[in-house]
């Protein structure tokens, strides 16, 4: 029986490849198969799509028994075997002649009947199912092994902006909006607002640059912020750690409850509180489900992790930092601030040089000694609001942007540096290693919960 949806994540290029094969201007129907991987989080699915594999016409896709046209059964049994061997989820796909409502016939639902249940065992528990793709449309109809079978909540595309594809053009919410996002629905909308309010965000640290992160998204209305930091507010945070006492200081108070207190002074958010290391793997994999991620902390550690989780769930995210360089008679050498966006498969942190090996090595270390170097040197780097300031308001500007569907498609994904000495911004392409075992095919790319991540037990 249907009882249950589930969302489905497509890169940019993944879903203009199969767009491409399923409708190439000849009206016909044509065929593939999509490789996904599994998130699953309660009754919560997200199937993410690692691969694309055309079919053939004349070969991989024929005239079918009972319909017009099928998979062939060799074609189906080389990708439900790889399916099973990789617990990757094996979704069937044909396109109809419409575009922005689509369905399944009851000749399409007919064959799920006799085919999926002989496919759940070939894959030894992994997902099956199949979508049927108009112009601007989709639906699926999604089989486990717990006898659910999921429709379509939504399909999302990851690029420079988020594209939403559904079954049909959704109704409109009839909800209320807070009067005080006013101002900011005068620009976007109230179904811009209403997609803040269904968005869910992480902010990784927050310290100077993730606190400013967090007010920001909180009075920007975002509907659920997960805020993880480990750290203590200690004096000399006061200076940036917007919302920050002098009593939070005296007391030690969390840095996470700051947060939390801060933005429920100005906003209805919710903001989960994680006071732990994102490198501990409970903590990391909370942000499985996630929209977008921001990463405001400043260790290796922490970034090896953010990478992963951008590239192996498909969670689009920001990489943010100043940065002030002196020479040894105190002069100012380079005053920056820096957002580095990563998105999915499209370069990352280890391409880019931005993890090193040597300081993860150290950080990997005794909690005495990583507390004795939280900053990675003996003494702590030089930390200035209005430096944090900028580089937080780009990445959340970048972010709405990227959620509303605001960004042009073709604006290119690039790093933003500003340096403040010469006033000058310099904005950098990243670098992709196609053989890279984090973003590339070959690697941890879109596996969802088949593959581990790389942090510690807890």
């Amino acid at each position: 029986m249907t009882d249950a949806q589930c969302d489905l994540i497509f890169t940019a290029p993944d879903h203009a490849e199969l767009m491409a094969h399923l409708f190439p201007g000849d009206g016909d129907e044509h065929g593939a198969v999509l490789h996904a991987g599994v998130v699953q989080d309660g009754n919560r699915m997200r199937l993410l799509i690692r691969g694309v594999f055309a079919a053939r016409p004349g070969s991989d896709y024929v005239a079918g028994q009972f319909g017009y046209r099928a998979l062939h059964p060799s074609f189906i049994h080389r990708h439900i075997t790889a399916c099973r061997d990789q617990r990757l989820a094996y979704l069937a796909v044909h396109n109809h002649d419409c575009d922005d409502r689509v369905g399944f016939s009851r000749v399409d639902l007919a064959s799920h009947e006799r085919g999926y249940p002989a496919l759940l065992d070939i894959g030894k528990g992994v997902p099956v199912g199949a979508l049927v793709v108009g112009r601007s449309s989709m639906q699926a109809d999604i089989w486990t092994d717990d006898g659910m079978r999921r429709t379509l909540n939504e399909a999302r595309v990851v690029g420079p902006t988020v594209r939403r594809i559904y079954a049909a053009p959704p109704q409109s919410p009839n909800k209320d909006i807070d009067e005080s996002f006013d101002r900011q629905i005068r620009m976007f909308g109230q179904s811009g607002q209403i997609e803040l309010t269904r968005a869910r965000v992480a902010v990784i640290g927050l310290g100077g640059i993730g606190s400013l992160v967090c007010e920001y998204l909180a009075r920007l209305g975002v509907g659920e912020i997960l805020a993880v930091d480990p750290d203590y507010l200690e004096t000399s945070n006061l200076s940036r750690v917007v919302g920050a006492t002098r009593a939070d200081a005296s007391c030690r108070r969390s840095k996470v409850e700051i947060a939390v207190r801060h933005a429920a002074e100005a906003s209805a958010t919710n903001i989960i509180p994680v006071a732990a290391d994102v490198a501990i793997e409970s903590v990391a994999r909370q942000l499985r489900g996630c929209d977008y991620l921001f990463l405001a902390a400043d260790s290796m550690r922490a970034r090896l992790v953010f990478n992963a989780l951008v590239h192996q769930y498909l969670i689009p995210g920001v990489q943010l930092g100043a940065k002030v360089r002196a020479a040894s008679d105190g002069s100012l050498l380079d005053v920056m601030s820096a957002l580095r966006p990563v998105r999915p498969g499209e370069g990352c942190l280890w391409c880019n040089q931005l993890i090193d090996p040597h300081q993860l090595a150290v950080e990997a270390k005794s909690d005495a000694e990583r507390r004795a170097q939280a900053y990675g040197v003996a003494e702590p780097n030089p930390s200035v609001i209005t430096l944090n300031a900028v580089a937080a308001a780009h990445a959340v500007n970048d972010f709405l942007f990227h959620i509303l569907g605001l960004s042009q498609p073709e604006s290119p994904l690039a790093y933003s540096h500003f340096h403040f000495l010469n006033g000058s911004v310099k904005n950098v392409m990243p670098r992709k290693d196609e053989g890279c075992r984090e973003c590339g095919r070959e690697g941890r790319f879109g596996r969802g919960d088949a593959a581990s991540l790389p942090c510690a037990e807890g």
